[in-house]
């Protein structure tokens, strides 16, 4: 398997399943080595095996990115076996439902760990590499919850809002130096097995398809630098917004 990415390690959190799982077959289909990371090993090892079928190089690191310590003993082994990623994509979400008197305190302290430190703690230890290479790309997914706090969504948007807001700051330092950070928000239902049975009526144009956002961070993760993006909006053309 052959591509723009020969010889590179792209890095994707939460790729077990979903939108991470689309995206982990994108950059392996063009020719980087994807480390397939999250903390459900059963759903990482299927992952793993359909790329390694389709003939691309692949390994699973089970890591829980709220533990520091395993983050770091995660990207010790990437680096020791691979090198340091080209590409990091922060995709794995902690989220919940309830309004601020609903929710657990703890639940939304969770979510800030998953969402926000983690990308912190990630960024932290692969900008520096990047940055000495000149080049290297930092995509944190995220929604609509990032940008507006609905009354339901207390224990979750105000660690989106954080992210996007890490994010930029991350850009406006390492952008400079060759390094490109970008937010890609999604605006719609994803099409997974679970969303179809929440909207068991809803017709196939009602959600966005994983494989499409897999296509969209693989190509802002090598857009030519002349013409970086980092606010990217992701939306079915029928969406209103």
């Amino acid at each position: 398997m052959a591509g723009k990415l020969d010889g590179k390690v792209a890095l994707v959190t939460g790729s077990g399943t979903g939108i991470g799982a689309a995206m982990v077959k994108v950059f392996a289909r063009e020719g980087a080595h994807v480390v397939v990371s999250g903390d459900h090993e059963e759903s990482l090892a299927a992952t793993t095996a359909e790329i390694r079928a389709a003939g691309g190089s692949c390994e699973t690191r089970v890591c829980d990115v709220t533990d520091e310590a395993a983050v770091e003993k995660t990207l010790d082994a990437v680096r020791a076996d691979h090198g340091t990623p080209k590409v990091l994509v922060h995709n794995a979400v902690g989220g919940a439902f309830g309004n601020f008197l609903e929710i657990d305190p703890e639940v939304l302290n969770r979510n800030f760990q998953v969402n926000t430190m983690a990308l912190l703690h990630l960024a932290r230890r692969l900008a520096p590499a990047m940055i000495a290479a000149g080049e290297g790309a930092i995509i944190t997914t995220g929604n609509t919850s990032a940008i507006r706090g609905k009354a339901g969504f207390a224990g979750f948007a105000p660690t989106k809002a954080a992210q996007r807001i890490l994010a930029e700051s991350i850009a406006r330092e390492v952008g400079p130096k060759g390094v490109h950070v970008s937010y890609v928000m999604i605006d719609a239902v994803i099409d997974l097995e679970w969303t179809r049975q929440m909207f068991p009526n809803a017709s196939d144009e009602f959600f966005i398809k994983p494989a499409a956002i897999a296509e969209e961070v693989w190509h802002v993760a090598h857009q030519d630098r002349s013409a970086w993006s980092f606010n990217v909006e992701l939306r079915p053309f029928r969406e209103t917004w």
